[in-house]
């Protein structure tokens, strides 16, 4: 665990950052709901001074997110924290999320990395790497080799440099982050098995 600004550094009004400014969080609060908006996720590992502020000021930053139809969603063991559509009920809100297409072979890594994630212990860091992803997805090959293998890296790159699943651990070795088995739910994994 991280260590953790106090709640009494945040309990004071936040000074203007600029001359008309009117924003009420303090700086680190602002850029951690920043980090969250922009997203994926906010990785308390990584951004040890973000996830301080966020777990100091995070009735302030929910609220700010509420603002804009939107849930803050903490995993506190993990160290991580992400953003989702608000669940509003009847109330027709509009969606503040940009959505990112995914291929097939995007999703069913996906699946496979929740899958390998949710057969270990909480605690334990999972690290696997790249051919025995590979080798998983090969069921899936439709096409030549060299096809399959291009589609196959181009998603690899998207889960280490857009979505952040993977973080290298290695050489072709990464750590799959703990955030997978939130992204996708029980009831996402039942749809998207039907493909």
């Amino acid at each position: 665990m991280t260590e953790h600004a106090s709640t009494d550094e945040f309990a004071a009004a936040a000074p203007a950052l600029w001359p008309a400014d009117t924003g009420t969080l303090h700086d680190q609060s602002r850029r951690a709901l920043l980090e969250l908006i922009k997203g994926p996720y906010l990785s308390g590992q990584r951004r040890p001074q973000l996830w301080s502020a966020l777990l100091a000021d995070q009735d302030a930053i929910r609220s700010a997110l509420h603002n804009l139809f939107l849930d803050l969603v903490i995993d506190p063991v993990d160290e991580f924290a992400f953003v989702k559509k608000a669940q509003t009920g009847d109330f027709d809100a509009p969606s503040a999320l940009r959505r990112e297409p995914l291929t097939l072979l995007d999703t069913i890594m996906i699946l496979i990395l929740r899958q390998m994630l949710l057969a270990t212990g909480r605690s334990e860091r999972v690290i696997v790497g790249k051919e025995e992803i590979y080798e998983q997805l090969t069921v899936y090959r439709t096409g030549d080799e060299v096809a399959f293998q291009r589609n196959f890296n181009g998603s690899w790159s998207r889960m280490v440099d857009r979505f952040r699943f993977l973080a290298r651990a290695g050489e072709n070795r990464v750590e799959i982050s703990p955030v997978v088995k939130f992204i996708v739910d029980e009831d996402q994994v039942r749809a998207l098995s039907k493909v």
